[in-house]
């Protein structure tokens, strides 16, 4: 049985690549009884007479998912912040992070326009990127000029799956408009008032660019932490999983109790307070997140 990846998924047809051609599929009538919904980036057992007509028999299973954009099988999402314009945002940038580490996908940190910031507001994101690279995340600096953003991407996306994500306005279509020419997503401008940009896409596909595959899509537009339980959030900030073991109680929640390993390196200023805050508010959050029945 021939084995594949959805490649594209538009008006319940799935088209599927393998061996380096593309089979038009349909779902078996059987999927939709049982409740199965085969996305893009999913790899799937098909049979095909011809190039057009082929169906999927089985979609094998996923390392994981995410619901907006509807995509499997993630790799990494680069997670694209600006220096200025909108404004460099760590706490915006941790609530993604915390979000992508929960998927178990690969995070790297671009950001970009540091061309455009004086020398003392470089010197405090220069202190914020060390403090990131120090937890162990990939971080690139780019300049506003895309050619020079893409000279430092091109090598981390071959062989992935790659989702971008990040602030809005900060120019993800312009940088996959830049690395694929022939995308011309429709890159709006940002609506000054809101300080948003807007980006209209109905369907999710994935591109190959520089022998890895990119959503053309960016990733994430909800933030809420919906799927994410409260034992799980410690688990999405690596330099606290780095000392807990020391905590005095296993499955320490780093809030209240009594002899806890990383409060003592918050307040000794191995982890920074800004770290800690938003891991008390997302906690906060999560805690009173409203059941869902």
């Amino acid at each position: 049985m021939p084995e594949g990846k959805i490649v594209k998924a538009l008006s319940g047809f799935y088209y599927v690549l393998s061996e380096g051609s593309v089979t038009q599929c349909r779902g078996r009538g059987n999927f939709r009884k049982n409740k199965i919904t085969p996305l893009v980036g999913d790899y799937v057992e098909f049979q095909a007479e011809n190039k057009t007509d082929g169906y999927i028999l089985k979609v094998l299973d996923r390392k994981n998912e995410l619901v907006r954009p509807p995509i499997a099988n993630v790799d990494q999402a680069i997670l694209v912040f600006s220096a200025s314009e909108p404004d460099f945002s760590p706490a915006l940038l941790d609530r993604f992070l915390v979000l992508v580490e929960s998927k178990e996908i690969e995070p790297l940190i671009c950001v970009t326009k540091m061309d455009l910031v004086t020398s003392e507001e470089a010197e405090k994101i220069e202190q914020y990127v060390s403090e990131y690279r120090s937890f162990g995340y990939e971080v690139l600096m780019t300049s506003s000029k895309t050619e020079h953003g893409l000279e430092e991407l091109t090598p981390y996306l071959k062989d992935k799956i790659s989702v971008f994500a990040g602030q809005s306005g900060v120019g993800k279509s312009s940088l996959l408009n830049a690395l694929n020419p022939d995308l011309e997503l429709k890159t709006a401008m940002i609506s000054s008032h809101l300080g948003r940009g807007k980006h209209t896409t109905r369907h999710v596909e994935l591109i190959d660019i520089k022998d890895g595959l990119v959503a053309d899509t960016p990733g994430f537009s909800s933030l809420e932490f919906s799927e994410l339980e409260i034992e799980e959030l410690p688990k999405c900030f690596p330099e606290m999983v780095e000392v807990a073991e020391e905590c005095k109680f296993r499955g320490c929640l780093h809030i209240n109790e009594p002899k806890c390993a990383v409060k003592s390196a918050v307040e000794a200023g191995r982890i920074p307070d800004y770290r800690y805050d938003h891991y008390l508010t997302f906690h906060k959050e999560i805690k009173e997140r409203k059941p869902r029945y």
